[in-house]
Parts: C-alpha cells; structure tokens; sequence
C-alpha cells in the first residue's frame, strides 16, 4: 500500500525544510534571522526576494546547517549557527516547515551577512509547543497578535492584506494566463517521410508542432519581464542584468494510447532533418539570410511532403525576413534555433525497464531502417562519454541512473544532451529519491517530463516535474508549497486556478474522449460480488478485529509508527475478498503487534512480514514512495528499499524514519528474493471463490458469444494469478501469464504469443497490474477483467489503456470485479476523489479541491 494513504513525515535526510505536510500546516509567525557567508558563495541577492533554506543535516561543520539559496539555487550562505541551532531540530522531529525572504538586499560594504525573515509554518495542534522552543530558544516570534507582524514581506501575509502597490500573485497569475489564451495553438506538423514511414494522425501533427515550437522558443520564461534592460522574476523579485533561458521543454501529458512515443520519434527526426539542412544550407533563402521560424518549418514541411503539398505560407517571404531582422536589432535571437556544429545532437530517453522493449519496437514499426543510431546504455554498457555522443538516442532506465547517481566517472553525467525524454514520468513523483535526482541533476538544452498520468496521488506530484524542468522559481519547493501546495490543501480556490494556469503554461495534454482518432468505444462496468457465507463470516470478523486496532492507531496518533501493522491489515482485508485461498488459515496472527518488536528475535514475525510483501504488489517504500528495491526489513518491523534507508541512517541520526527506534546496519534484515513459482501452489484451489466463480461465467458467456475472442485479467496479487491458471486450463481456455518475475526478454515473448490468433493462440492472458500497466501493447485483447481495485486509480487506467489505444479494432470492454459490503466499495470512493483532483490540475475553472488523503480517508477505509 502507497504510504500516500495517510499524511506521513519525511524521512531524514531528505528533509529541505519541508518537513510536515503543507495540507495540515498553518502560518505561526516569523523571526529575523541573518544569513551569514556571503562573501564565500556566488548567489546574489538584488532587492525583496524569496529564498529557498534547505536543511543540510550532513554539514560536517555543523549539524544544525541550514544553507541559503537564491531563486536560481545557487547558494547565498547559511543562516547563522545560534538560529539553526533553534530550527533545525524542529524541522528534524518534524514539527516545523520554513520559508525565506530577504526584505532588502545587502547594503554597501556589507559583505559578511544579510537579514532574513524566517516564516514558521506548523500544524495547529503544535503552535504552543513550537512557540514555546522558540522562545527558550532565544529567538524573537513575531507572530499575528504581534504589531510588528505586518512587517512580514511573505505572500502567506501580504495575501492577507487588503491593499498593496504591487501586483498581488494572483494578478501575475491572471496576467499569464491572458497571455496564454491570445497565444493560440502551434500549427500543426508533418514528420520528414524519408525518416517516420508511418502517418500521423492530425491530433500527432498538432502535438509535434507544440513539441517544435516549444523547443525552438526564444521567449522570456513564465513570470519574468523585462524592464530597461534588466529582468525581473514577478513572483520573487529576483534581478539579473542576464537574460534567462528559454523553458525550452514542458509536460507532454497525453492520454494513454494516443500514440505519443511516435510523436516524440517525429521530433527527433524532424530535428535532426533540419540540422541536416541547415548543414547543407538548403533553409537559407537566395540571399544568404537565415529565415525566421515560420518560414523554414514552412520549407522544411513543404520538403518533408514529399510532393504532396506544402502548407500555405500566410505572410510574404519579405515581411518574414523583415520581422527576424527587426528582432535581431532588438536583441532578441531569431526564434529558430539554427544548429552549430557545437550543438549536441544526441537525445537521452530515460523509461521503466518494462518500457524498453516498447521503444525499440516503435523505432522498427516508425523509422526508416537507418535513420537513427540507437544505443542501449543498458546492463554491461559504455563508460565512454565520446562513444555515447556518436548516437543519436541512447535509451536507458530510471534504475540505471540511480545506480550511477554516485559515479563521478558516469558518462551520462560528462555529456550535455540535446534533450532529455522522461518517458512514465510519473516515476519521479517523489522529488527526494535518488532516481528525481539522478534525471533533475542531467545536463540538458531541452526537457521534456511525458506521462499520461501526470497526477497520480496528488498535486505535489506535479512539483517532481516543475523541478525537473527547472521551472524556475516553481522548482524551489518552499516556493512551491507557499503558492500553490499550501492554498490547495487549505481548499482555497486560489490554489487551484494558480495550479492551472502554471500547467497550461508548460504543458500539452488531449484525451481520448476528445474523439482524436476514432477508437472503438470503451464502456467499464463494475460488478458487485456477494461473499458465499463461508468468505462473508471470515471477512466480517477480521475486518471487526482490525477496525478495533486501527481505530486505536488513529485516536493516539500512531497510525505512521505502525506503518507495517496498518499495511498487513488492508492487504489481508482485500485477499479476503479476491481468494481466501491467498490468506493463511490463522489471520489474527498475522497481524504483527501494536507494540515495537525486535524481528531478530521473533522469526515468526519476520515471515509474517514477508508473507504480506510477496502476497501484494503495490507496497510503496516510505522513503522513496516507490516500490522497494531490495527489500530489508529494520527490527523495528519497517520496510524500505535497502539503499534508502541505508542512505538515511548514514546521513542522519542512526533512527527508523517512521517511529525513531534506534537502527544500526546490523538492525537491518534482507528479504529473501522473490519467489520463481511458475505453479499454483499445491493443493491450493480457488473454486470456492465468489470472485473466480463470477470471472468464470463471465468469460463463458464472452467465448460463447466469439470463440476468437481475447481477454487480459488483471491482478495486484501475484499468488492470485498462479491460482487462477488451472480453473482456466479445466474450463477449456489457453492461458499465457505475465507478471513481475519475468525478465524484460520473457515479458516480451508472452506478449507476442499472446498476439497468435485464436484456436492456436491464448485467449486469457493473467497479467500483474502493476507489471502491465504501462509501455506494452495489449491490443488483441478486447475486454479486460479488474479483479481487484487498486489505490490509485491511474494504475488501474494505464492498465486498461494497454488495451484500449492505437491498433485497437473491436470495441473494449473493462469489468471491474467488487466484493459487496468490503473495503473494495471504500476504495473505488478513495479511487474517485483521486481523479477528481487530476481533472482539476488539467482544467481551466474548478471548485474546491478535496483536501488530500488524510487519516479521515483510513477512517472511512476501515469503516469507522
């Protein structure tokens, strides 16, 4: 289970001042602080600026540090020791988050320090506690009964405020989104044809026209100006006499199975088609001037034709000519971006491993044989730098850079790529975990973060893509949570529209709904199971046992030390209603004890653990809110992935994130690898299944009515799919399976077996959620079977989109399987609020939003 189901503290050392989350926090006050050091660093600070602090627990000078950035991240100094001494341990227990202003920049002469007001946000329930640390501190609260607080230069006060001379944020927010609604749509785009032999739909040709206008862009980011030659960020006042960077990138954010890795294949080609005609001078008119923007895509499409037409230019050659000309004695660079011989040429494309193959078949189905170099940076691999840069793409996997996120000699950290593709970028969604930080840290001239699902669990999810575009001064999280994280849990409406207009502004998303390409109809349907008598008795009296317990959990505040215990209760709840043929015959005792146990000396407990770990697949490891790598189990009865928690304890105090008991490596207890079974176990059998005696007829009825049929049943339980094999074999069907276990090769081989028609191909294809829902194509299925409800709804839809997409001929058909009166009808009403809030990210206008999952989300789980 994602830990995302309850507000739960970061672990340290990943904290950057961000502690609690911003949903429960509220404004205390401030204290003026000085920011000392600033002759040592290069940051700079010009006039009222925010400032981002960022705890740095690891400081061998000091352990309290705190060090101060400029809205560009480059370092100012740190804030002085006597006050981090204060702070520090309120933002490490958790209890404090903090944001910076500087009122005024530095004044002559003065190069040694800088004030700084430091603002305290806190929960309500910890104000007298946070206040009192405070001031036994020695540091001054100015807090809102104080008449010194209206000096506070913080957008959390002056929003309060009724009147100001300056614009407020909401009218820089407006001001864009003006500015967004005169621009208009890129024209659309064909792909050179002696490079992409497929054809795009028109819904393609529009994505690549947004995708080169993007890149190619020469404006002034979102909320920067330009004022007597100085330029100026609106939302921190920061200055600089240096012209900052075009955001040449954004959020490719289609919906699944619209075909956008094509699209991005179209992008490439056409890039590197206009590099090749820059090289040979053919967009240069017959005088030797270069074109501006409009009229060399205008030639290159013409080219790339082929005899077919070319596009109608609107403005005359001259007129063109003269307006880039204008531009340049402005100062301004023409908007196309002609390529040098200095350029680099080779594009990074960074997916799951699941996705690999998916690429490299797009490549053989897209592209002319020869028009790319391809290289695998895969398994045994390059250390070359220079090699890697002879090629045109280089595809590799989030993993692999994680891996060498500690490697000064990686070539893929030497190397400044013409662009990086985070293909499922969702993946990054916690901007602590090493493989955020792997891909924020690239050197790139153009990012592009493309998912279908942008927003999974929630808005902060977007931020991980905002930081890894270097949306600046978005990708400053205390920036981030004062302006947008915070208003939107608080369900203020300025929240949501500030969240819009920032997505509108970096972002292309189309839905199938919007018809694009003509796909069959999908129709879900949701059949409600009724429990036999035997699962009825067995569900209704764990779920009374487990309520009583979580209920405690919940009234004394412990729901996240017991992380583990909650986890085994919902996991053993949802088996029940799926197969109690996954369930062990005694489950109370598979509940570990409320109370701190140590694993070394109760094995039981330990394979208990386990037990819950190899039975579900959507486990999230709290530090990195990711599924585990190498799993290790702390004797404490907490599970991480090995290097996050190795890599906490080292950089921290020595204690488990989640309830603060004491952890040393010998603590630290590795799980036995997965399990290869490729069998039911023995005497297992799921006939007495309500669920399986329901995806029986089902599947009868669908064979009777077309015998060529084919069907994917998806499940989160890996034993489930093992059970399910032989009522399927005994009930005359063929059945292929796919999930987790499998190497990337085997995985591959399922699903073109899976292709074979029908009598010699499968028709049932018994697939793991989580395995399958994203980057493979399931086309030559047409209906699909939900057997469980997963937490996140877009888990769920990635799945039922490897089905549903491009290639798709016959009508799909989802049918999601709940167990009446369970848990399973709680979380499709989890399921909905999570999608209400995705919807209103991609929309212009919207209400309030639902505050994000909280424990009163687990009190309506658990029924209480």
């Amino acid at each position: 289970m994602s830990s995302d189901c309850w507000p739960s503290s970061p672990p340290d050392g990943v904290d950057d001042g961000s502690s609690p989350s911003p949903d429960e926090t509220f404004l205390v006050g401030f204290v003026i602080v000085n920011v000392v050091g600033l002759r040592h660093y290069q940051g700079k600070i010009s006039g009222r600026e925010m400032v981002g602090l960022v705890r740095e627990s690891w400081n061998p000078h000091d352990e309290n540090a705190i060090k101060v950035l400029n809205m560009r991240s480059v370092q100012v100094g740190y804030i002085e020791r006597s006050a981090a001494s204060v702070l520090s341990p309120l933002i490490d227990s958790h209890l404090i988050t903090i944001e910076g202003l500087v009122p005024k920049p530095p004044g002559r002469g003065n190069s040694f320090k800088i004030p700084c007001q430091v603002h305290i946000f806190a929960r309500i329930d910890e104000f007298e506690s946070v206040k009192l640390a405070i001031s036994m501190g020695g540091l001054q609260l100015i807090s809102e009964n104080n008449v010194s607080f209206t000096l506070s230069e913080a957008m959390a006060v002056k929003e309060k405020k009724s009147t100001s001379a300056e614009k407020s944020v909401d009218e820089i927010f407006k001001l864009l989104d003006l500015k967004l609604s005169n621009k208009g749509l890129a024209e659309a785009l064909e792909p050179p044809k002696d490079m992409i032999k497929s054809e795009l739909f028109s819904h393609q040709k529009e994505g690549l026209g947004w995708l080169v206008s993007r890149e190619n862009s020469y404006e002034l980011p979102p909320f920067w100006e330009e004022k007597n030659g100085v330029y100026m960020n609106e939302l921190t006042n920061f200055q600089t006499d240096t012209r900052p960077e075009p955001l040449r990138g954004g959020i490719f954010a289609d919906d699944m199975g619209l075909g956008k890795t094509l699209t991005l294949l179209s992008l490439i080609a056409f890039d590197k088609w206009t590099h090749q005609a820059n090289s040979s001078g053919d967009i240069d008119d017959e005088d030797g001037e270069e074109m501006g923007e409009e009229e060399s895509i205008a030639l290159l499409s013409k080219k790339s034709k082929r005899g077919r037409g070319s596009r109608k230019a609107d403005n005359s050659k001259k007129k063109r000519k003269s307006e880039n000309l204008s531009a340049n004695k402005r100062g301004k660079r023409p908007v196309f971006d002609k390529f040098s011989s200095f350029e680099p040429k080779t594009t990074l494309i960074v997916c799951p491993p699941s996705v690999f193959s998916a690429w490299i078949t797009q490549l053989e189905e897209h592209t002319t044989k020869g028009t790319f170099k391809v290289y695998m940076y895969y398994g045994e691999r390059t250390k070359d730098a220079k090699e890697l840069q002879k090629y045109d793409i280089v595809l590799t996997t989030y993993t692999t850079l994680s891996t060498e996120e500690s490697w000064d000699k990686s070539p893929i950290k030497k190397i400044e790529w013409r662009r990086v593709i985070l293909d499922e970028a969702h993946v990054i969604k916690n901007p602590s975990t090493q493989q955020s930080r792997a891909v924020s840290n690239l050197n790139a001239k153009r990012r592009w973060a493309v998912t279908g699902t942008p927003v999974q669990n929630n808005s902060f999810d977007l931020f991980a893509l905002v930081a890894f575009l270097k949306f600046e001064p978005l990708s400053m999280k205390s920036l981030w949570n004062s302006l947008i994280q915070r208003p939107l849990a608080q369900g203020d409406e300025k929240g949501t529209s500030r969240l819009q207009v920032l997505i509108a502004s970096i972002s292309l998303r189309r839905t199938k709904d919007k018809a694009l390409i003509g796909l069959p109809s999908k129709t879900i349907e949701t059949f409600f199971v009724n429990l036999r008598e035997e699962e009825r008795k067995v569900y209704d009296q764990m779920e009374e046992e487990a309520r009583k317990i979580v209920k405690v959990y919940i009234s004394d505040e412990s729901v996240v030390r017991n992380y583990s215990t909650v986890l085994s209760i919902l996991v053993r709840l949802r088996q029940i209603c799926t197969d109690l043929a996954l369930c062990p015959a005694d489950l109370r005792a598979l509940l570990p004890p409320s109370q701190i146990e140590d694993v070394k000396n109760n094995p039981t407990l330990l394979q208990k653990l386990l037990s819950v770990l190899q039975d579900g697949e959507d486990f999230d490891c709290p530090i990195c809110i990711s599924p585990p790598t190498d799993i290790v189990i702390t004797c404490c009865a907490h599970i991480f992935c090995e290097s996050c928690i190795l890599r906490t304890i080292k950089r921290t105090k020595p204690c488990c994130p989640m309830c603060r008991h004491p952890l040393s490596e010998s603590d630290l207890f590795k799980a036995p690898p997965e399990s290869s079974q490729t069998t039911a176990p023995e005497g297992s059998s799921s006939s007495s299944s309500s669920k399986v005696a329901a995806l029986l007829k089902f599947l009868s009825a669908s064979r009777d009515a077309n015998p060529s049929s084919k069907s994917v049943i998806f499940s989160q339980f890996q034993k489930m799919l093992l059970l399910l094999e032989n009522p399927l074999k005994e009930a005359g069907f063929k059945v292929v399976r796919l999930d987790g276990s499998m190497n990337a090769k085997k995985r591959a081989q399922v699903i073109k077996d899976f292709e074979v028609p029908t009598p010699e191909g499968p028709t049932i294809l018994l697939a793991s959620l989580k395995a399958s829902s994203a980057g493979i194509n399931l086309t030559a299925a047409s209906t699909v079977y939900l057997l469980e409800p997963w937490w996140n709804p877009a888990v769920e839809e990635q799945a039922m989109d490897r089905v549903h997409r491009i290639g798709q001929k016959n009508k799909v058909k989802i049918v999601r399987l709940i167990a009446r009166d369970t848990i399973e009808e709680r979380i499709l009403q989890l399921q909905e609020n999570k999608r209400v809030l995705a919807r209103k990210a991609f929309g212009r206008k919207g209400q309030k939003e639902q505050r994000e999952i909280s424990r009163d989300e687990l009190s309506a789980l658990m029924n209480l």
